[in-house]
């Protein structure tokens, strides 16, 4: 009855062998995938950029803000328009100027990405003025940075573009 007993427990004894070596396998694996992607480009976070306001006049007027990846990251920017606004109240905070998704924008060294900021889209009086803008990669608002602005805006429903890898496709046309 003894080598019953014995059996039993070998099973076991080689089973849970087999599931630490199964589990080390798995584990030098996804050690090695996430290795392996850490030296492709991921999405940027806000701290992985440092930004550039400049005034132009095209269009009536906009800002172009230049995002460029810190030393050393490799990051992308999804073309999408950045989180933005000139003050804390919603109506200060920007509205897509694009309907659709642009390409892709991957940013490392010298390469940059512009998206057009058009504070003031109506045509009245009305608005209210700021000397900073508040802004962030889309998704990452909780460590959005204060940026001054080149001269003070009148803010009155604000638009912004996509992020874009040619400044010329940065102008926030308005209808």
């Amino acid at each position: 009855m003894r080598s019953r007993f014995a059996a039993p427990s070998a099973r076991l004894a080689l089973a849970a062998v087999a599931a630490v070596a199964v589990t080390a396998t798995a584990a030098g694996t996804a050690t090695a995938t996430a290795d392996s992607r850490s030296a492709a480009a991921r999405a940027c976070a806000t701290k992985d950029l440092s930004f550039k306001v400049s005034l132009k006049t095209q269009a009536g007027g906009y800002y172009l803000v230049t995002a460029k990846a810190k030393s050393g990251v490799t990051c992308y920017l999804e073309g999408v328009f950045p989180s933005a606004s000139f003050g804390s109240s919603a109506d200060t905070e920007v509205a897509p100027a694009e309907h659709a998704v642009s390409e892709r924008v991957t940013l490392s060294g010298s390469t940059a990405a512009y998206a057009g900021i058009n504070p003031k889209t109506t045509n009245n009086d009305f608005g209210k003025e700021f000397d900073f803008l508040h802004l962030s990669v889309a998704g990452d608002e909780t460590n959005a940075v204060t940026l001054a602005l080149p001269e003070t805006a009148t803010v009155d429903r604000p638009i912004a573009t996509n992020w874009h890898a040619d400044p010329a496709d940065a102008v926030p046309f308005t209808n």
